[in-house]
């Protein structure tokens, strides 16, 4: 049941995004398919966003990005099967695009590995602060090992998504990784007592590392992220050297072989010295960044973090934190985000005591306990507080008061770890670990009595009559000027997309409903001017600049106004409930043409989101589509 439920969505974004030869690559993160589309005018946004299990699109840094949440790995798979190509192209855009598609293709396949660590770090953590001699232990030892090895050993991991990355060898990239890790852990030179020791040790101890006589500056690959990708980067380029002038009967040996014996002493020679340079100037500037003012670095890092992870440009950060720990064995940027990422929790809970929006109400409730637990702050945000407005920037508000509280504390984390409350233990042993916890509580307490006192304006229960719309901040019922559409006409309301018209079912002229009209009066959804009034078909343009169409029938325009009694006219200014035509339907079906009536905003001004609210059987002048924002 579950692989036909991801299958059917796979298919439905594949074909929302254009068919699978509009794909040039896709890969996926924690929550996002991540498309690059060969021409994004072909995506329909609207198509991908109504499909059951998409929580919304975002398209930035060249990507067309859907929103699936948790399981979007097994959606991942099921696009693939459908013969997507999941290489890893780059993405069209400048070069921050670019850069965020590289980490985000080479990081992500085993970030859930490595945050899985970190809290095991996080939880050993906890057991030495409670009882100091587990400490000494072997199964502390074993325990640590397990939690440490995966980032003691990251080039490995690195190795095997970079070639995939660059298209190289994945077992000759392991084997490249493996001689830099090798350096540091497996004896294989005399040391100065004779006894066999690391490469990294007999530097240390004074002695000199060259290749043919060429002097080697040693640094530590354990961990080493800059050098690992650079290596695995000239690999793919040996290798096509390689291949292009070695004749087929021994390519399969001596191109690997060829691309050992070179990148192995480049990378120790050249690119493991400069990228480590590189990579420790970076993680330096950033503790000086937060030694000069660490309580402005974290408001800044806390207030801005969500908005970093709507735009997708959070992942540009992943290099910088694992180079801190690598460096330092500690990452300032990781703990200010704890407080970011609670506060967006407590902003969908507060969503979710306020709202009267029994839908609203299902989303607020799981999206609030996944971010606050595990970090995952997409359905928070996707589903609640970005589709409020409100709610989303008193939580950014609050991000910003806790990062800089927890920041003033020099809290730091032990390991790369999703920021949540089970994984908060990561900074007990740098920085106040106390004002790390107020931080939270500060940045949380914010964001939810921000929520819940100042409001928001809540979405109307589906099926709830027009004259009981009230917005969640108190104010007066909607009276159809802007906030809320009402229904032109009784009958059954149908979705969208159901209408047998691909135009307006596509989404392409706005969003929307249609009514399969019950009766022939057609009443104004909203107040304003028409700006348009055919005998079939009614533009009205709201004081606020919104624009709204009322479409009777498919291709009714070939009737010449014929079955059509308008009362109105084009200029007339009208108000919601107002009638504009009477309708014979009899005639509409005897001429062989569909009577479906459809609402569409053509263009929903300063809005943000056209909500469908009505279901079922409804009245005219019923609350019909609501405008957020």
């Amino acid at each position: 049941m579950a692989t036909g439920k991801y299958t059917t969505i796979a298919e439905d974004v594949l074909r929302g995004v254009g068919g699978k030869d509009n794909v040039r690559s896709l890969a996926h993160c924690a929550t996002r398919l991540r498309f690059v589309l060969v021409d994004p005018a072909k995506a329909d946004k609207a198509a991908v966003e109504s499909t059951k299990g998409v929580i919304t699109v975002v398209e930035a840094g060249g990507q067309f990005q859907v929103v699936i949440g948790n399981t979007v790995g097994q959606v991942y798979e099921e696009v693939l099967a459908q013969g997507v190509d999941g290489g890893g192209a780059s993405a069209s855009g400048g070069l921050l695009a670019r850069t965020i598609d590289l980490v985000t293709s080479i990081f992500t396949p085993f970030l859930w590995t490595l945050a899985a660590v970190g809290l095991l770090k996080a939880f050993l953590a906890v057991a030495v602060k409670i009882s100091p001699g587990f400490g000494a232990t072997s199964t502390y030892a074993i325990w640590f090992a397990t939690a440490d090895a995966a980032f003691q050993f990251l080039p490995i991991l690195l190795a095997v998504t970079a070639a995939k990355r660059f298209k190289a060898n994945p077992f000759t990239a392991v084997a490249i990784a493996g001689a830099l890790v090798y350096s540091a852990t497996i004896a294989v030179i005399p040391g100065p007592d004779g006894t066999p020791v690391t490469l990294q040790a007999f530097d240390a101890a004074g002695g000199k590392v060259t290749f043919l006589g060429i002097p080697v500056v040693m640094v530590s690959y354990l961990s080493a992220v800059i050098p690992t990708i650079l290596a695995v980067y000239c690999q793919s380029h040996v290798e096509r050297l390689v291949e292009r002038v070695m004749p087929s009967v021994v390519r399969n040996f001596v191109t690997p072989l060829i691309t050992l014996a070179v990148v192995v002493p480049v990378s120790f020679l050249a690119i493991g010295p400069a990228s480590t340079w590189v990579g420790d100037l970076l993680a330096s500037g950033v503790d000086r960044l937060w030694g000069l003012a660490p309580w402005a670095a974290g408001g800044v890092l806390g207030g801005l973090w969500q908005v970093f992870v709507l735009f997708g440009v959070h992942w540009a950060f992943v290099p910088i934190m694992t180079q801190q720990l690598a460096a330092t064995g500690h990452s300032e940027l990781v703990a200010a985000l704890f407080a970011p990422v609670l506060a967006q929790a407590a902003a969908a809970f507060a969503v979710f005591l306020r709202t009267r929006n029994r839908d609203l109400k299902g989303v607020a409730g799981p999206a609030a306990v996944s971010a606050f637990l595990a970090g995952i702050t997409e359905p928070a945000i996707y589903g609640v507080t970005l589709r409020l407005k409100r709610p989303f920037v008193f939580a950014c508000v609050g991000g910003a008061v806790g990062g800089a509280v927890a920041a003033a504390g020099g809290s730091a984390t032990t390991g790369f770890v999703v920021p949540g409350a089970i994984t908060v233990t990561a900074t007990l042993d740098v920085g106040n670990f106390a004002l790390q916890l107020i931080g939270c509580a500060v940045g949380m307490a914010i964001a939810f009595v921000l929520t819940l006192v100042l409001g928001f304006k809540d979405l109307p229960a589906a099926g709830a009559p027009a004259d009981a719309t009230e917005p969640a901040d108190g104010g007066a019922p909607a009276d159809g000027t802007a906030a809320t559409l009402r229904t032109p006409v009784a009958g059954k309301v149908v979705p969208l997309d159901e209408v047998p018209d691909q135009v307006f079912a596509s989404g392409a002229m706005g969003q929307g409903l249609a009514v399969v009209p019950s009766e022939g009066k057609v009443y104004a959804p909203v107040s304003g001017t028409l700006v348009s009034a055919m005998p079939h078909a009614f533009g009205i343009r709201t004081d606020s600049g919104v624009e709204v169409l009322v479409h009777i029938g498919l291709n009714t325009v070939e009737l010449q106004g014929r079955g059509f009694t308008p009362a109105v006219t084009q200029g007339q200014r009208v108000h919601a409930g107002d009638l504009l035509t009477d309708v014979d339907l009899q005639v509409i079906t005897d001429a062989g043409y569909n009577p479906i009536t459809v609402l569409i905003v053509t263009d929903p001004g300063d809005h943000s989101a056209v909500v469908p609210t009505a279901t079922g059987e409804v009245s005219p002048r019923h609350a019909a589509l609501d405008l957020i924002g």
